[in-house]
Protein backbone atom coordinates (compact mmCIF):
# COMPACT_ATOMS: atom_id res chain seq x y z
CA UNK A 1 0.00 0.00 0.00
CA UNK A 2 1.27 3.39 -0.99
CA UNK A 3 1.28 6.63 1.37
CA UNK A 4 -1.55 8.15 -0.62
CA UNK A 5 -3.46 5.04 -0.57
CA UNK A 6 -2.87 5.37 3.63
CA UNK A 7 -3.95 7.56 6.43
CA UNK A 8 -1.58 10.21 6.32
CA UNK A 9 0.40 10.48 10.20
CA UNK A 10 -0.63 13.38 12.50
CA UNK A 11 2.32 16.34 13.57
CA UNK A 12 1.14 14.82 17.07
CA UNK A 13 2.38 11.57 16.89
CA UNK A 14 5.49 12.53 14.87
CA UNK A 15 5.91 14.63 18.02
CA UNK A 16 5.33 11.96 20.11
CA UNK A 17 7.38 9.47 18.11
CA UNK A 18 10.70 11.74 18.44
CA UNK A 19 10.66 12.02 22.28
CA UNK A 20 10.06 8.32 22.55
CA UNK A 21 13.15 8.15 20.17
CA UNK A 22 15.35 10.88 22.31
CA UNK A 23 14.52 9.29 25.68
CA UNK A 24 14.11 5.31 24.65
CA UNK A 25 11.30 5.15 27.22
CA UNK A 26 7.48 5.47 27.21
CA UNK A 27 7.47 6.45 30.30
CA UNK A 28 10.45 8.85 29.96
CA UNK A 29 8.15 10.38 26.80
CA UNK A 30 5.29 10.36 28.72
CA UNK A 31 6.69 12.76 31.59
CA UNK A 32 8.30 14.83 29.23
CA UNK A 33 5.46 15.30 27.31
CA UNK A 34 2.78 15.35 30.04
CA UNK A 35 0.93 12.68 29.21
CA UNK A 36 0.54 9.50 30.23
CA UNK A 37 2.13 6.35 29.33
CA UNK A 38 -1.12 4.73 27.35
CA UNK A 39 -1.49 8.26 25.14
CA UNK A 40 2.47 7.62 24.34
CA UNK A 41 1.41 3.76 23.27
CA UNK A 42 -1.56 5.14 21.67
CA UNK A 43 0.38 7.48 19.27
CA UNK A 44 2.79 5.63 18.46
CA UNK A 45 0.32 2.57 17.11
CA UNK A 46 -1.64 5.55 14.70
CA UNK A 47 1.89 6.61 13.51
CA UNK A 48 2.69 2.64 12.45
CA UNK A 49 -0.70 2.35 11.01
CA UNK A 50 -0.46 5.50 8.90
CA UNK A 51 2.89 4.27 8.03
CA UNK A 52 2.27 0.66 7.35
CA UNK A 53 5.02 -0.10 9.36
CA UNK A 54 7.21 -0.84 12.90
CA UNK A 55 9.37 2.91 13.82
CA UNK A 56 10.26 1.54 16.61
CA UNK A 57 11.29 -2.22 18.69
CA UNK A 58 12.43 -3.08 21.58
CA UNK A 59 16.23 -2.97 22.48
CA UNK A 60 18.42 -4.15 25.55
CA UNK A 61 18.20 -0.30 26.90
CA UNK A 62 14.86 0.47 25.97
CA UNK A 63 12.55 1.19 22.23
CA UNK A 64 15.40 1.94 19.18
CA UNK A 65 14.56 2.82 15.77
CA UNK A 66 13.83 0.83 13.00
CA UNK A 67 15.20 1.80 9.63
CA UNK A 68 11.68 2.65 8.95
CA UNK A 69 12.01 5.03 12.08
CA UNK A 70 15.78 6.29 10.94
CA UNK A 71 13.57 7.72 8.15
CA UNK A 72 10.90 8.97 9.74
CA UNK A 73 12.98 10.97 12.34
CA UNK A 74 14.05 13.74 10.49
CA UNK A 75 10.38 14.09 9.37
CA UNK A 76 9.30 14.64 13.17
CA UNK A 77 12.30 16.77 13.87
CA UNK A 78 11.36 19.41 11.03
CA UNK A 79 7.62 19.66 12.29
CA UNK A 80 9.28 20.86 15.94
CA UNK A 81 11.33 23.00 14.05
CA UNK A 82 7.90 24.21 12.77
CA UNK A 83 6.15 24.70 16.30
CA UNK A 84 9.15 26.06 17.76
CA UNK A 85 9.17 28.45 14.86
CA UNK A 86 6.07 29.83 15.44
CA UNK A 87 6.58 31.56 18.57
CA UNK A 88 9.18 34.85 18.57
CA UNK A 89 11.28 32.87 20.53
CA UNK A 90 11.82 29.96 22.39
CA UNK A 91 11.02 30.21 26.34
CA UNK A 92 14.52 31.17 28.03
CA UNK A 93 14.89 28.00 31.01
CA UNK A 94 16.96 29.00 34.01
CA UNK A 95 18.12 27.13 37.61
CA UNK A 96 20.25 24.11 38.69
CA UNK A 97 20.61 20.53 37.26
CA UNK A 98 22.04 18.84 39.95
CA UNK A 99 24.42 15.69 38.30
CA UNK A 100 25.97 13.25 40.20
CA UNK A 101 28.50 10.90 37.73
CA UNK A 102 31.96 10.08 37.23
CA UNK A 103 34.93 12.01 36.99
CA UNK A 104 35.65 10.97 33.24
CA UNK A 105 31.90 11.70 32.35
CA UNK A 106 31.76 14.91 34.47
CA UNK A 107 35.02 16.25 32.42
CA UNK A 108 34.68 15.12 28.94
CA UNK A 109 30.69 14.82 28.34
CA UNK A 110 28.85 16.40 31.26
CA UNK A 111 30.77 19.71 31.39
CA UNK A 112 30.46 20.49 26.98
CA UNK A 113 26.50 19.26 27.48
CA UNK A 114 25.83 22.40 29.95
CA UNK A 115 28.29 24.85 27.94
CA UNK A 116 26.21 23.70 24.83
CA UNK A 117 22.97 24.43 26.84
CA UNK A 118 23.93 27.70 28.42
CA UNK A 119 24.45 29.06 24.63
CA UNK A 120 20.58 28.66 24.28
CA UNK A 121 19.58 29.26 28.52
CA UNK A 122 21.88 31.42 30.08
CA UNK A 123 20.26 31.11 33.11
CA UNK A 124 21.16 27.31 33.35
CA UNK A 125 23.84 26.16 35.62
CA UNK A 126 24.97 22.65 36.70
CA UNK A 127 26.04 21.15 40.28
CA UNK A 128 28.72 18.31 39.37
CA UNK A 129 29.40 15.74 42.47
CA UNK A 130 32.12 13.68 40.83
CA UNK A 131 32.34 10.38 42.23
CA UNK A 132 32.72 6.45 41.32
CA UNK A 133 30.02 4.97 43.07
CA UNK A 134 26.82 2.87 42.40
CA UNK A 135 23.57 4.09 41.55
CA UNK A 136 21.54 5.41 44.67
CA UNK A 137 17.74 4.20 45.35
CA UNK A 138 17.22 7.23 46.88
CA UNK A 139 19.39 10.31 46.89
CA UNK A 140 18.37 13.82 48.00
CA UNK A 141 19.68 16.52 46.36
CA UNK A 142 20.94 14.79 42.56
CA UNK A 143 18.40 14.67 39.46
CA UNK A 144 20.39 12.46 37.68
CA UNK A 145 22.78 10.26 38.02
CA UNK A 146 25.67 8.61 35.68
CA UNK A 147 27.18 5.17 36.51
CA UNK A 148 29.20 2.68 35.42
CA UNK A 149 27.58 -0.37 34.61
CA UNK A 150 23.74 -1.76 34.95
CA UNK A 151 22.58 -0.08 37.87
CA UNK A 152 19.59 -2.16 40.11
CA UNK A 153 17.27 0.72 40.75
CA UNK A 154 13.38 0.86 41.66
CA UNK A 155 12.28 4.49 41.99
CA UNK A 156 13.78 5.73 38.78
CA UNK A 157 14.38 5.52 35.51
CA UNK A 158 17.76 4.23 34.07
CA UNK A 159 18.75 4.69 30.28
CA UNK A 160 22.31 3.20 28.27
CA UNK A 161 23.71 6.12 27.39
CA UNK A 162 26.83 4.92 25.67
CA UNK A 163 30.27 2.65 25.77
CA UNK A 164 33.36 3.81 26.45
CA UNK A 165 36.77 1.64 26.32
CA UNK A 166 39.57 1.11 28.61
CA UNK A 167 43.05 0.19 27.23
CA UNK A 168 46.33 -0.12 28.73
CA UNK A 169 48.78 3.00 28.29
CA UNK A 170 52.33 3.96 28.92
CA UNK A 171 54.49 7.21 28.58
CA UNK A 172 57.04 7.11 26.11
CA UNK A 173 59.45 8.06 28.75
CA UNK A 174 58.53 4.59 30.78
CA UNK A 175 58.69 2.33 27.76
CA UNK A 176 61.97 3.97 26.61
CA UNK A 177 63.45 3.00 30.35
CA UNK A 178 61.52 -0.57 30.73
CA UNK A 179 60.66 -1.76 27.26
CA UNK A 180 57.16 -2.28 26.17
CA UNK A 181 55.97 -5.17 26.50
CA UNK A 182 54.93 -7.75 23.55
CA UNK A 183 52.23 -10.24 25.18
CA UNK A 184 50.33 -10.50 28.19
CA UNK A 185 52.60 -12.66 29.62
CA UNK A 186 54.84 -9.99 29.98
CA UNK A 187 52.53 -7.66 32.18
CA UNK A 188 53.12 -10.11 35.11
CA UNK A 189 55.12 -7.92 37.59
CA UNK A 190 54.49 -4.94 35.67
CA UNK A 191 53.32 -1.51 37.85
CA UNK A 192 50.00 -0.95 37.31
CA UNK A 193 48.16 2.60 37.42
CA UNK A 194 43.99 2.30 38.24
CA UNK A 195 41.77 2.25 40.74
CA UNK A 196 42.19 1.29 44.93
CA UNK A 197 41.16 -1.88 44.76
CA UNK A 198 39.97 -2.25 48.57
CA UNK A 199 37.42 0.77 48.24
CA UNK A 200 36.13 -0.18 44.71
CA UNK A 201 32.21 -0.01 44.78
CA UNK A 202 31.56 -0.78 40.92
CA UNK A 203 31.69 -4.21 40.17
CA UNK A 204 32.12 -3.39 36.07
CA UNK A 205 35.62 -1.64 37.20
CA UNK A 206 36.49 -3.95 39.07
CA UNK A 207 35.70 -6.74 36.62
CA UNK A 208 37.83 -4.66 34.00
CA UNK A 209 41.07 -4.97 36.97
CA UNK A 210 41.03 -8.62 36.19
CA UNK A 211 42.40 -8.67 32.59
CA UNK A 212 45.92 -7.21 34.23
CA UNK A 213 46.20 -10.24 37.39
CA UNK A 214 49.63 -10.57 37.48
CA UNK A 215 50.71 -6.62 37.58
CA UNK A 216 51.42 -4.88 40.91
CA UNK A 217 49.87 -1.77 42.07
CA UNK A 218 51.55 1.26 41.87
CA UNK A 219 49.39 4.32 41.92
CA UNK A 220 46.13 3.81 42.95
CA UNK A 221 43.53 6.73 43.03
CA UNK A 222 39.39 7.17 43.02
CA UNK A 223 40.10 9.83 40.49
CA UNK A 224 40.90 8.99 36.75
CA UNK A 225 42.86 12.18 36.28
CA UNK A 226 45.23 10.86 38.44
CA UNK A 227 45.58 7.99 36.65
CA UNK A 228 46.36 9.51 33.32
CA UNK A 229 48.82 12.28 34.84
CA UNK A 230 50.59 9.41 37.04
CA UNK A 231 50.37 7.43 33.35
CA UNK A 232 52.41 10.27 31.79
CA UNK A 233 54.92 10.82 34.45
CA UNK A 234 56.02 7.23 34.43
CA UNK A 235 54.73 5.76 37.47
CA UNK A 236 53.52 2.44 35.04
CA UNK A 237 51.09 1.01 32.68
CA UNK A 238 47.92 2.49 33.24
CA UNK A 239 44.57 1.11 32.68
CA UNK A 240 42.71 4.43 31.29
CA UNK A 241 39.93 5.56 29.36
CA UNK A 242 40.49 5.87 25.98
CA UNK A 243 38.71 8.99 25.25
CA UNK A 244 40.74 10.13 28.34
CA UNK A 245 44.24 8.66 26.95
CA UNK A 246 44.37 9.37 23.36
CA UNK A 247 44.36 13.06 24.12
CA UNK A 248 47.86 13.10 24.89
CA UNK A 249 50.69 12.49 22.66
CA UNK A 250 53.02 11.36 25.26
CA UNK A 251 50.57 8.17 26.03
CA UNK A 252 51.06 5.00 23.86
CA UNK A 253 48.53 2.49 23.79
CA UNK A 254 50.23 -1.06 25.22
CA UNK A 255 48.86 -4.51 23.94
CA UNK A 256 46.14 -2.73 22.28
CA UNK A 257 44.61 -5.89 20.20
CA UNK A 258 44.98 -8.03 23.41
CA UNK A 259 43.82 -5.70 26.41
CA UNK A 260 40.34 -3.71 25.49
CA UNK A 261 37.27 -3.41 28.09
CA UNK A 262 34.17 -1.98 26.60
CA UNK A 263 31.95 -0.34 29.78
CA UNK A 264 29.06 0.92 29.49
CA UNK A 265 27.76 4.52 30.55
CA UNK A 266 24.11 4.24 32.43
CA UNK A 267 21.76 7.75 32.97
CA UNK A 268 19.61 7.11 36.02
CA UNK A 269 16.50 9.76 36.31
CA UNK A 270 14.98 10.25 39.58
CA UNK A 271 11.05 10.52 39.65
CA UNK A 272 10.95 14.20 40.31
CA UNK A 273 13.34 15.37 37.67
CA UNK A 274 11.25 14.04 35.09
CA UNK A 275 8.95 16.86 35.64
CA UNK A 276 11.57 20.04 35.61
CA UNK A 277 11.84 21.31 31.67
CA UNK A 278 15.80 22.37 32.13
CA UNK A 279 16.49 18.64 33.50
CA UNK A 280 15.53 17.10 30.17
CA UNK A 281 16.83 19.80 28.03
CA UNK A 282 20.05 19.06 30.04
CA UNK A 283 19.30 15.23 29.02
CA UNK A 284 19.04 15.95 25.52
CA UNK A 285 22.08 18.09 25.18
CA UNK A 286 24.10 15.51 26.92
CA UNK A 287 22.79 12.76 24.80
CA UNK A 288 23.91 15.15 21.58
CA UNK A 289 27.26 15.44 23.39
CA UNK A 290 27.71 11.78 23.51
CA UNK A 291 26.59 11.26 19.77
CA UNK A 292 29.08 13.76 18.92
CA UNK A 293 32.39 12.13 20.69
CA UNK A 294 30.80 8.25 20.43
CA UNK A 295 33.83 7.06 18.27
CA UNK A 296 36.27 8.72 21.30
CA UNK A 297 34.65 6.98 23.53
CA UNK A 298 35.08 4.04 22.00
CA UNK A 299 38.71 4.48 21.48
CA UNK A 300 38.61 5.46 17.47
CA UNK A 301 41.78 8.33 16.87
CA UNK A 302 41.23 10.57 14.60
Amino acid sequence: MSLSERSRPSADDLLVFLAVARTGRFTTAAAVLGVNHTTVARRIDALEAALGGRVLTRGTAGWILTSLGESVLEAAENVEKSIVGLGERPASLSGIVRLSATDGFSGFIAAPAIVALRRQHPGASLEMVAATRRAAQQRAGADLEVVVGKPQVNRAEATHLADYALGLYASRSYLAAHGAPTSTAELAGRPLVYFIESILQVDALDDARSVVPEMIDAVSSTNVYVHIEATRAGAGIGLLPAFLADRHDDLVPVLADEIRVTLPYWLVVHPEALRQPLVLAYITALRARVEHVRGALLGHRA
